[in-house]
This record gives C-alpha cells, sequence and structure tokens, in this order.
C-alpha cells in the first residue's frame, strides 16, 4: 500500500451508542484496581482504552483534553478507534522510583505513579491482548531560552557543558504526566465525601461521565482536563535525596506570558529565573525541579483572564494595584479557582521529602507543599530587575495581600499610585 492510499484510508464509525452505567456493562474481564498497593501486579493497570470496553477499569479516557480531538479524527474516519499502540522502545530515558509515597493511598491521588512502566510491568498483559497504555512518559531534552543566554552573558551562569552546553542550551529530563484520579483519595484530600465529589463531578461537566453516579465500583477517574509537565536538572534520582539541595518552581500555565512574553504579569520571569536557579544548583552538585500545570488564568481560563484585563485598564481611577483583586472578583466570581490540595502529588512520584529553595511567593502552594510533609527551607522571591514594568500592579498588589515577598510592602494608603499602563498604549 503507497503512502498515499495509507493517508486517503478511511476506518470504520460505531454505528450505536453503548451506555457503560449499564448493568450488562459491568464485566468479569475487568482487572479491579487495589490503589496503594505496594506490589504494582497486585495494584493492577488502570485501563482507561475504550478498543475493548469489558476490560476497562477505569472512567474516562487518555489523552484528557485531547480525547475530543481523538474523537473528532474518529467521527472522520482518520483515526482507527480500535487502535492499539506499539510500545516498543517507548520506555522511560531515567528510572524513576519506585518510592516509599507510591505505596501510600494518601501521597499520591491524582496520578497513577506505576503509569510510566507499564511496558515493563504489565508486559506479559499487553501481550495477552490487554490495551494497557502509559499515563506518565520521560523524555531529554535540550532547552534553548533567551533568558539563559542573558543569564550567561551577564556572568550570572557558566556552561559546563553537562548541564548547561558551550551553546547554552539547557539539558533536562522531561516528564509528561496525564491525571489519574484515585476518587476516594481525592475525596479524602478535599475533605468531602466520595458520593458527594462524584454527583459535583458530573454536574458541573454536564452530566458528562454517568458511571460517576451510576458505577460506584469504578474508583479511578481520568479527568478531561491538561497534563502536567516536570522539567528535571540533574539527576533525577538526587530528586529523593534530601541531604543534596533541590532547588524548585512549582509553575501554574499562564499562555500569554510563558509563551509570548506579554508583561502585565510576572509568570515568564518568575519560571524562567527558577530554571536558571534549576540549572545553577544542578550544576553545584544539586538538583532542579520545574513542574508545569495547566490551570490558566488560575484555573479560570484565558477568556476570562482577558476580560479582566478589560475591567482593570477600563475601570476608574485606571488599572491600580489597589484594585487588583477586586476586578477579578467582579468578573469571575472569586479572586483566585486554583487549588493546591492535589499540586504535592507529582512531588511526591518523585520521592521529594525537602525542597532547598522553593521559587514561590504563594502561600496556597506553600501550604500544600508543607502540609503534605515535605520540608521548604528557603523560599526564594523575583528579582526586582525582573519584573516587568505594568507587572508592578499585580507584585505590589499581592505582597500587599500577604504573599511571600523579601522586599518592601506598601501601605494600603499608597496602592492607588501603584498604576499600569492604559488599555491603548
Amino acid at each position: 500500500m503507497t503512502k498515499e492510499e495509507i493517508k486517503n484510508m478511511k476506518f470504520e464509525r460505531a454505528s450505536h451508542v453503548v451506555l457503560t452505567s449499564h448493568i450488562n456493562q459491568i464485566f468479569k474481564e475487568s482487572i479491579p484496581v487495589n490503589w496503594g498497593e505496594k506490589d504494582p501486579k497486585k495494584r493492577g493497570p488502570v485501563i482507561a482504552t475504550i478498543s475493548e470496553k469489558e476490560n476497562r477499569n477505569a472512567i474516562g479516557s487518555h489523552s484528557g483534553s485531547y480525547t475530543v480531538y481523538r474523537a473528532l479524527s474518529i467521527a472522520k474516519g482518520d483515526f482507527p478507534a480500535d487502535h492499539k499502540p506499539d510500545l516498543e522502545n517507548t520506555h522511560a530515558t531515567s528510572m524513576i522510583g519506585p518510592h516509599d509515597s507510591w505505596k501510600n493511598s494518601d501521597s499520591l491521588v491524582s496520578i497513577d505513579p506505576w503509569g510510566g512502566h507499564v511496558q515493563d510491568i504489565f508486559k506479559e498483559e499487553i501481550k495477552s491482548g490487554l490495551n494497557i497504555k502509559p499515563t506518565i512518559a520521560v523524555t531529554q531534552a535540550r532547552l534553548q531560552l533567551p533568558e539563559i543566554y542573558d543569564a550567561i552573558e551577564k556572568g550570572r551562569l557558566k556552561p559546563d557543558g553537562k548541564i548547561i552546553t558551550e551553546n547554552g542550551d539547557v539539558a533536562v529530563t522531561k516528564v509528561a504526566l496525564e491525571p489519574v484520579w484515585y476518587l476516594p483519595g481525592i475525596a479524602k484530600r478535599l475533605k468531602v465525601s466520595e458520593g458527594e465529589l462524584r454527583k459535583i463531578l458530573f454536574n458541573e461537566t454536564g452530566g458528562m461521565f454517568p458511571e460517576l453516579v451510576t458505577r460506584p465500583d469504578l474508583k479511578v477517574l481520568l479527568p478531561p482536563i491538561g497534563s502536567s509537565t516536570a522539567y528535571v536538572f540533574g539527576d533525577v534520582n538526587k530528586l529523593a535525596d534530601p541531604s543534596v539541595e533541590l532547588s524548585c518552581r512549582v509553575h501554574d500555565e499562564c499562555n500569554g506570558s510563558d509563551v509570548f512574553g506579554s508583561d502585565i504579569c510576572t509568570c515568564r520571569p518568575y519560571l524562567t529565573y527558577g530554571i536558571e536557579h534549576a540549572a545553577k544548583t544542578a550544576q553545584n552538585g544539586g538538583v532542579g525541579l520545574v513542574v508545569y500545570f495547566r490551570k490558566e488564568g488560575r484555573a479560570l481560563g484565558e477568556v476570562t483572564k482577558f476580560l479582566v484585563y478589560n475591567a482593570r485598564k477600563r475601570q476608574e481611577g485606571g488599572d491600580s494595584a489597589a484594585n487588583y483583586f477586586k476586578r477579578t472578583e467582579c468578573v469571575a466570581g472569586v479572586e483566585d479557582a486554583r487549588f493546591q490540595e492535589l499540586m504535592p502529588d507529582i512531588l511526591h512520584y518523585f520521592g521529594v521529602k525537602k525542597i532547598h529553595n522553593l521559587h514561590s511567593m504563594s502561600n496556597m502552594k506553600y501550604d500544600a507543599i508543607v502540609g503534605s510533609g515535605i520540608e521548604v527551607v528557603n523560599r526564594i522571591s523575583i528579582p526586582d530587575e525582573l519584573i516587568p514594568g505594568d507587572a508592578n500592579v499585580e507584585m505590589e498588589a499581592k505582597k500587599a495581600a500577604g504573599y511571600y515577598t523579601e522586599g518592601d510592602i506598601k501601605d494600603t494608603s499608597d496602592l492607588k499610585d501603584v498604576q499600569g499602563r492604559k488599555l491603548e498604549e
């Protein structure tokens, strides 16, 4: 078959709908998931693929928010609905774990720690025909960042040929993690009943997953949200050694700043400064970790965020630190929709017990990390010279609201004088 013929192939689509909430969709072939079990074979694989419905033991499916794109491709006939991936040579480039935290059903409730090793652990099951897919992938990469080149030019960083190459690239281990939610553990973490959590998830997604309320036997959900990515600078195994210096930045997505360099916030400068410090720590024999979560716009989304920008810039008196949080609450109904209770799971996945340098001014993040049993020695603020002019509104408002800072805090009466650009400027 030629490439053109393959390109033009169309695959069959299912002609009927089968509701997995029906009693005849509860199959004895489904492998139980014993969350927190020390032996991964006894724990069992998480099977969220839909090629053989009788083997499924989880609600939802792989790929998170990309599930919809996959569905569209299947609808066009461009994607085989029964596809089974060939996992040869896809195994992790660095062996991670197992760590003691993997064996604690309370430490890891939002990711599957064994999800990066299914090719090896469940090799026989996959060979027998079970469509088991990884939910974690580990690879190697190089980062090319203008801020790193600038740090080298100014003497803050020096190439060492290992962590930072002679041309200024930064060598990293990249780890992609799909969300895998153990619902009883999530409920316990949020201090609600499992039944209440299931009902709210069902209602607030417009009834997207009826199994949440009809299949209490299914305890695992792969939610249709974005994955998270961790970047490790230096030896991955050092992350679990509390005697090795660890510099860490836990970062929540901000597309406008992180990718396009918008100057209305400090997100990209905080991110790149965290990368710089992580690389330098690794060069000095320690290890660095940057975790990137998809929680755009304080988990409110970019549309809401841009509406808030307009409201801030157009309000009477201009964009000032005095009204920074108020405008967000007026538009969104809340200052911040993020919760950080699940965030430390990725740190526990790496076996982190101690963070020597935490790059964050967020008390929510700090409290969640410390509350999960991880020690934090130092908290690092972003240097003043890295704060864009228009972002001073955000920075001074956060300082006044009690966010962590090593700098001076303005009096409340002075916040109105901290002004951002006008909308048309």
